[in-house]
C-alpha cells in the first residue's frame, strides 16, 4: 500500500459531475445494456453489470431506468456497441485515454479526432499512450465516508494497493482481479460505493500550465460531452494555483 497519496483527484475533477443529467443517465443505460447483453443480466452473477448499476446509483439514476436498460437487453433488441479505446495528447503534452461505446465507428472516430484537433490536441495510434498508464480497478467513495486515515485502513484490510484522498473523495485502487472482493469487504465497513469498475491510472502525472489548462478543459470536456464517449482519462495534475485560474 503506497499511502495516502498528494495528488487531486485526475478521473473525477471538480466540475466533472456538472455534465447534464440526462446525457449521463444515457450514456450509463447504454453501458447497462452492454453488460447485461455481453455476459449474464442477473447482477448478482455478471461482476461488470454490478459495477455500473452501482455507478447508476450513485449518480442517483431512477431504478426505472436501470430496469428498462436490462430489459433492453434480455429482449435481445438492443443495438450492438462495439468498445473502442482511443489515444493521443492533448494541450501540454497530456496523455489522454478515451473509452468509447458506438454503433457507428466512423462517426466516433471523426468526432474523437475533431474534439482533439480543435483543442490543442492530436489523437495516436493505439498504444501510443497506454503504456503510460496502468488498467486497474477503482472504487469511488465520497468524501462522507470517512477521513483518510478510516478509508485507508479499510482499504489496506480489505486487500487494496492504494488509496488516493482529497477533498473531494476517496479512490481506492486494486488489482483487476480483486476488485469485486475488495468491494465487498470495504461494503460491510464503509457501506456502499459510488462505483467501482476498471479504470486508467497514470504511472507520471503531468503538471499542467495556466497558460494550457482552459485548452485542456475544454478539449476534456468537449470528449466528455459526446454520445458515444463513456470514459476519459489523462495524466495531468492541477496544482491549486492552476485550479484557481480556472
Amino acid at each position: 500500500m503506497a499511502g495516502h497519496s498528494k495528488f487531486k483527484n485526475i478521473m473525477h475533477r471538480k466540475g466533472a459531475q456538472d455534465a447534464k443529467r440526462s446525457k449521463l443517465f444515457s450514456k450509463l443505460a447504454r453501458e447497462i445494456t452492454t453488460a447485461a447483453k455481453g455476459g449474464n443480466s442477473d447482477p448478482a452473477f455478471n461482476p461488470r453489470l454490478r459495477a455500473v448499476i452501482a455507478a447508476a446509483k450513485a449518480a442517483s439514476m431512477p431504478k426505472d431506468n436501470i430496469d428498462r436498460a436490462l430489459k433492453k437487453a434480455e429482449g435481445g433488441d438492443a443495438e450492438n456497441y462495439e468498445e473502442i479505446r482511443y489515444e493521443g495528447f492533448g494541450p501540454g503534452g497530456v496523455a489522454i485515454i478515451v473509452e468509447a461505446l458506438t454503433d457507428n465507428r466512423n462517426r466516433t472516430a471523426t468526432d474523437v479526432r475533431t474534439a482533439f484537433a480543435k483543442n490543442g490536441g492530436n489523437i495516436g495510434s493505439s498504444g501510443s499512450v497506454a503504456h503510460g498508464f496502468d488498467r486497474l480497478g477503482l472504487i469511488s467513495y465520497p468524501a462522507k465516508a470517512g477521513d483518510a486515515d478510516k478509508v485507508f485502513e479499510a482499504a489496506l484490510e480489505a486487500g487494496a494497493d492504494d488509496v488516493e484522498s482529497s477533498e473531494d473523495g476517496h479512490e481506492i485502487w486494486t488489482a483487476p482481479d480483486a476488485l469485486h472482493e475488495v468491494v465487498k469487504a470495504l461494503e460491510e465497513t464503509l457501506g456502499d460505493s459510488d462505483g467501482a469498475k476498471l479504470a486508467w491510472r497514470p504511472k507520471e502525472r503531468v503538471d499542467v500550465t495556466t497558460d494550457t489548462v482552459q485548452q485542456l478543459m475544454k478539449m476534456i470536456d468537449t470528449l466528455e460531452d459526446l454520445d458515444d464517449v463513456q470514459n476519459v482519462y489523462g495524466n495531468y495534475e492541477l496544482s491549486d494555483d492552476v485550479l484557481a485560474s480556472l
